[in-house]
């Protein structure tokens, strides 16, 4: 019986942190991906920042299927969405790109970090069923980082807009449907 009782105990406490662990291991490949970008193995940076927006897919839905959404769980998707989506992306086209621009390329990162912040923060305060206000920073850093593939196609000026347009988007009060 008291066997029966632990493993039913350790069940639901798994059960109650499942999203919550996928969450961090989000955060966690976003911060091995800033670590690849500052070692210079930037396919391996891109690689992490996909792995992390692949469990960044899954967290909420685990969260919701078990019935386990918490305000933890919202706020701490947050602080994994602003290291994989904002930081490492723009870290890594930072690295690849802007730094060739110099202050001017400091200036668009730190926007566009500070833009993906702003928008978490505001989706954090705001209850909105059905739609999400202003460009995701999941979509907007995944994009960043599928762009990392055109570096030999674009011109560096293009990250001159690249930059600025996503930041715009991810603040603006547009609706998405969310899918």
């Amino acid at each position: 019986m008291f066997l029966l009782h632990m493993v039913d105990s350790t069940v639901k406490k798994v059960k109650s942190q499942a999203a919550n662990l996928i969450t961090i291991f989000n955060l966690s490949f976003g911060g091995a991906s800033i670590m690849a970008t500052l070692n210079e193995a930037y396919s391996y940076s891109v690689l992490f920042i996909f792995i992390a927006a692949f469990l960044d897919r899954y967290d909420g839905k685990v969260a919701r299927k078990l019935n386990q959404e918490s305000e933890l769980g919202k706020q701490l998707d947050s602080m994994g969405d602003i290291i994989s989506f904002g930081v490492a992306p723009a870290l890594l086209m930072y690295e690849n790109i802007l730094t060739d621009f110099g202050m001017a390329g400091i200036i668009l990162t730190i926007v566009y970090i500070a833009s993906g912040a702003f928008r978490l923060a505001r989706f954090n305060i705001t209850e909105t069923t059905g739609y999400f206000v202003g460009l995701p920073i999941t979509a907007a850093g995944t994009f960043l980082t599928f762009s990392y593939f055109l570096i030999p196609s674009v011109g560096p000026q293009f990250y001159m807009f690249l930059f600025p347009i996503l930041s715009i988007l991810m603040i603006s009060t547009f609706t998405l449907k969310k899918v």
